[in-house]
């Protein structure tokens, strides 16, 4: 196989029907460039390698199985650039509503240099959409849109799968940790582009095979973009999140010390039980965090870390308590409460600063990448 200029990658899941129209219309578009098309597949249960085998004898295909696929299609997009040799990286959808057509004009601007990272836009003026599209799908492509419009920059369109990049600005990408469908945000957050181009294109309809949008994948963008702006912004989003997770296991401590009230226990008692509350919904954001940065954490025993600082925080709540119902005399149970919150709270935010473990930190962590 001549030396390819030009790497496309197209991510499937049992779209062996799309395949052979998709490969016509990209090699006649690309007619007289010397290009690869990277299928990768993730284990589909049609017959895609069949497909792949037969177009490779006349187009220069290679088909990429991955047998655990992971991190979805933003993961299978990552491995094939991984595995490609062009100079030139674009990725497009299987599923024919990306025009091939609109290839030579993609990567025009990134072999003259006047950009670093080319889309195609449905919202560009000369972009449009297919007809046929629900409310709740332009409600929910909008929504999206505009929760990415913070790192996404002046992209009008940063939701589409249909882009290209210079292999020299992959390479300068940092910590990629992609998560669901939209590979695009990933890379244009994590590459820290400069220069992009907006090309018009025109979004058609599905024509063969199953939409792999769901709620499972609008769950994971919402995770996804979690992860992006701890990325872009590693100062405020991490105290936000701190103070979001204490108020709202605050709610609930002080929900479940008013339900102790009728047992007439003592207050630092009641304190101690309510302190749970906090430690347990600490606890369900702290394995979110877990999961989805298990690779790049430096400590290697996060739970343990995460024990050892709950025994401190509720230790020094209930002693707080103790000392402000049975020494200080302040009767009043919910000040009584709220003061030892408050020492629990300051206990977390000295202890886990300096472990470096906490929902999201309260300042950058050193990762494993970013060791000497």
């Amino acid at each position: 196989m001549e030396s390819p200029e030009i790497s496309i990658v197209v991510p499937t899941l049992n779209e062996a029907a799309n395949l052979p129209t998709l490969a016509t219309r990209i090699d006649a578009a690309l007619a007289g460039r010397a290009y690869e098309l990277l299928i990768v597949d993730d284990n589909s249960r049609d017959n895609t390698a069949e497909v792949c085998a037969e177009i490779a004898r006349t187009i220069p295909l290679r088909l990429i199985t991955r047998a655990r696929p992971t991190d979805g299609l933003s993961g299978a997009v990552l491995a094939g650039m991984a595995e490609a040799r062009g100079d030139v990286l674009v990725c497009m959808d299987a599923d024919l509503q990306h025009p091939p057509e609109k290839l030579p004009e993609l990567i025009a601007p990134l072999l003259s240099g006047e950009a670093d990272f080319a889309i195609g836009s449905r919202y560009v003026k000369g972009g449009s959409i297919e007809t046929g599209w629900t409310l709740y799908r332009q409600l929910n492509s909008g929504i999206a849109t505009l929760l990415a419009r913070p790192f996404a920059g002046p992209v009008s369109d940063p939701m589409s799968g249909f882009f290209a990049l210079r292999r020299g600005t992959y390479d300068d990408a940092k910590r990629l940790t992609p998560l669901g469908y939209k590979i695009a945000l990933e890379l244009l957050c994590k590459c820290r582009v400069q220069h992009i181009r907006e090309i018009p294109i025109h979004f058609g309809k599905r024509t063969a095979g199953e939409s792999k949008l769901s709620f499972k994948e609008q769950f994971r963008y919402l995770e996804h973009l979690s992860r992006l702006y701890d990325f872009s912004y590693p100062r405020l989003v991490p105290l936000l999140k701190f103070l979001f997770v204490m108020g709202l296991s605050w709610i609930f401590a002080i929900l479940y010390f008013d339900a102790l009230a009728p047992l007439n226990r003592p207050i630092w008692l009641r304190v101690a039980n309510a302190y749970l509350a906090v430690i347990g919904v600490t606890a369900v954001f702290h394995a979110r965090y877990v999961r989805t940065q298990r690779e790049f954490l430096v400590h290697p025993r996060p739970w343990q870390d995460f024990l050892a600082a709950s025994l401190c925080e509720i230790g020094v709540a209930t002693a707080m308590a103790a000392y402000l119902s049975e020494r200080a005399n302040v009767h009043r149970p919910m000040e009584v409460l709220l003061l030892s919150l408050l020492a629990g709270i300051a206990t977390r935010y000295v202890l886990r600063k300096e472990l470096q473990l906490d929902v999201r930190g309260l300042h950058h962590e050193v990762r494993k990448e970013e060791l000497p």
